[in-house]
Parts: C-alpha cells; structure tokens; sequence
C-alpha cells in the first residue's frame, strides 16, 4: 500500500477516538498535532483549570521548530522574559560572580525562548481549543485494555471507550503507574529536592537572578521583569527522595524550613513568605528512566514518559519534541507500530539530553565546601567568556515531515 492509499485509507475511516491524561505542557501539544492528523481527542486534566503564571522554562533547539509550525511562536517570542544577568553571591551576600544567563544554561542569545509556564500552556490550549474536548477537574480513575479498545472509567464517574490513551500527566505519573507499576522503578534520584513559589518583590531586582549559595543549600529570587513580584527558589541536597512529602504540602513546608532554618542572606523573609504561598511546587530533583514507553494501546510522553530534571533545562522541549514525534508516528500506523516508530525516532535525543546532568549542571549546586569552591572558581572564569553557542544536545533531532494534515 502506497503513502497515498494510507492517506486516503486514513481520512475515510472513521477517526480514531484518543484520550489524554494531563493539560500540561506535552498534553496539548499532543492533542494539536493528533487532531490535524483526524484524531477525535479529549483531554482529561485533574486541576479545575489551566495552571496560571508559574515558574519560567526554556524552549530551545528542536522544540523551536515544532512551536513554529503549531504557529505560536509570535506568541512565545512576545512573552520572552529576556532574563539579563545571573548573579551569585557567598555565604556572606557578598559577589561572586556576575554572568550572561547563556553562559551556564546553554542557551542562544536572540534565538532560544524563555517564558512563564503560564505563557506557554495557554498559547497551546488557545492553539487546539475550538478542536478539542477538555474535561477539566476530572482524572482517569481505571482502564481495562482487555477488549478492542482502552475502556476508561473516570473519577467523576463517567465511562468511554477509546483506541488508545496517553499519558501526559507529569513527573509523578498515575498514567505510568496503572500501566508500569510504581514510579520508585523507574525514578532516578539525583540528590535535590527544591521548592519554587512567588513572593514581593521588594529587593529592586529586573530580568535578573541572584543566587545565594552554601554548601548543600542554594536560595535564588528570580525577577522576570519590573513587575512587584519575584520567584523564589529553595533548592537542597536531600539523601533520598522524600516521597512521603511530594503529596503533602504541610510536609513540605516544615522540611524546607528545617533545612534553611539558619540560613543567612534573604533566606528568613522567604520561608515566611513560602509559608504563605498560595503557588507552592515543591519536587525532588530527578529524572524517569524507562526501558520502554507504550504497553497495548497506552503510551507516555513527556516527563511521565522521561522527565530530564531541571538540570538539564530541557523538560519542556522534550515534552514538545516527544508530542510532535509521537503524533506523526501514529498518523499512518496502527498503535503498535505508531509507538514503536516513536520509540526508535525519540530514545536517543532523550537519552542525549537526559545524559547532560553529568556534564556539569549538577556543579551549580555543591555539597561540599571544596566543591563549592571549585564551582566559584568556574564561575568568575566564565564572567569574562562571551554568550553560549548552544549544547549539541539541543537540537540532535531533525524533525521528519509526517504524512500530510487533514
């Protein structure tokens, strides 16, 4: 059978119903391409509505090009905080260095985007809206694989039948859980836990970041622009993940404050105003690790699927990067062969990106006195290099042209 027979096979055949757990990032995204390709989609999201603000994330190399032809980039490039200077600071407040931002992300100047999570989510549900039914306040509570399709009982008590689901639903996947078992298996600790929320801004900061550091402690105030408002950012070494406390934001609160108890520089005013928040997100530092991403007629994309850890900056284009690839994937094939062209096209810039923690990110944050140090040492050297050319990891995939739109 030809690329045009599948085509027309394809457009004249009933649409293929789909499901998706989460209104994330890789959720939308997801639903975008899979409705140009015919699909009937529905998103399902557990929160009562699409997240506001949020701390800012990066899109960068590849996942430029798939924000271009879902046509939002305008969007995304109006929204760019153009962060212009990250400062850091010792135990004392005093200087250590001050830095282009490009120069410890990996980042291009004029070129790769930074925006609130916020700015991003709406672009993308703003972009499959009118195309899409989203089910918002309402979450998969069981699915049965055994007949011809995946038979979905929801918490809200509604039951439907679909060809296939995916799971875009996060880090902490429950997704991944029905299908693989519990997420401790395929969870790859990497000895931080950090918490982020919004606070006054009362310190004079602008497109900028200062960074407070000691060893296994780090406190940043993040201003994405002159607005009154900054982000905090509480970042610690942990032994173990603390999977008791990432669904308990009491728990997470006092082991915060515990640790940051007598820390110095602006640490006191924001654990009052942690304590406070109303935008908490508290997690461990980590990454998903998986030997594959699919089972029958269920798949993962995104974090749930391979979370790369804030480390590596690289969450958010993953997530974009694995939505397009895994839509194009299915847009001539049945599900089984869908999901394998999507793992064979996508595992190694995952594995390219998710390997980037060992190339020094992990360095911002030491846990030792010597280490720290060192990292100050790095940081004063890289205060007179010019802006980042970008890491190769960024853009080691070439997105491949799918079979024509519907």
């Amino acid at each position: 059978m030809t690329r045009t027979d599948l085509l027309r096979d394809v457009r004249t055949t009933p649409r293929r119903k789909v499901l998706i757990s989460g209104a994330g990032v890789a959720g939308p995204a997801l639903a975008f391409w899979l409705n140009r390709y015919g699909f009937a989609v529905t998103v399902v999201e557990k929160a009562g509505t699409l997240r506001d603000g949020g701390y800012p994330i990066d899109v960068r190399g590849t996942a430029l090009e798939v924000v271009r032809r879902m046509g939002i980039l305008p969007r995304l490039q109006d929204a760019h905080i153009d962060l212009r200077r990250l400062t850091f600071l010792d135990r004392d407040g005093s200087e250590v260095a001050s830095v282009n931002p490009h120069t410890v992300t990996g980042g291009v100047a004029g070129r790769d985007l930074e925006v609130r999570r916020g700015d991003l989510t709406r672009a993308l549900y703003t972009a499959v809206r009118d195309d899409v039914e989203f089910l918002f306040n309402d979450s998969i509570d069981t699915f049965d694989q055994s007949g011809h399709g995946v038979d979905v009982t929801f918490h809200g008590g509604g039951r439907r039948t679909f060809d296939m689901v995916f799971g875009a639903d996060g880090l902490h996947s429950r997704t991944r859980e029905f299908l693989f078992g519990p997420e401790k298996q395929f969870h790859r600790y990497l000895g931080y836990c950090f918490a982020v929320f919004t606070m006054r801004n009362t310190f004079g900061l602008s497109h900028e970041t200062v960074m407070w550091t000691t060893p296994g402690r780090a406190a940043a105030l993040y201003a994405v622009g002159d607005n009154d408002e900054v982000h905090a950012f509480l970042n610690f070494a942990h032994p173990e993940p603390p999977f008791d406390e990432f669904r308990n934001p009491k728990a997470q609160r006092d082991l915060v404050a515990a640790v940051f108890a007598d820390a110095g520089w602006e640490v006191p005013g924001m654990l009052a105003a942690m304590r406070d928040a109303d935008d908490l997100f508290f997690d461990g530092v980590s990454q998903i690790r998986m030997p594959r991403w699919s089972s029958g007629r269920v798949a993962l994309v995104g974090d749930a699927a391979y979370a790369p850890s804030f480390l590596t900056g690289q969450g958010t284009s993953l997530a974009l990067v694995g939505a397009y690839m895994l839509a194009g994937c299915l847009a001539d094939r049945d599900h089984a062969a869908g999901f394998a062209a999507y793992e064979h096209s996508t595992r190694e810039v995952v594995t390219v990106n998710q390997e980037q923690v060992g190339e020094g990110d992990a360095t911002l944050f030491p846990t030792t006195a010597r280490a720290l140090e060192q990292r100050n040492d790095m940081l004063r050297s890289l205060s007179t290099m010019p802006s980042a050319e970008g890491r190769p990891a960024h853009s080691a995939l070439t997105l491949p042209d799918f079979m024509p739109m519907t």
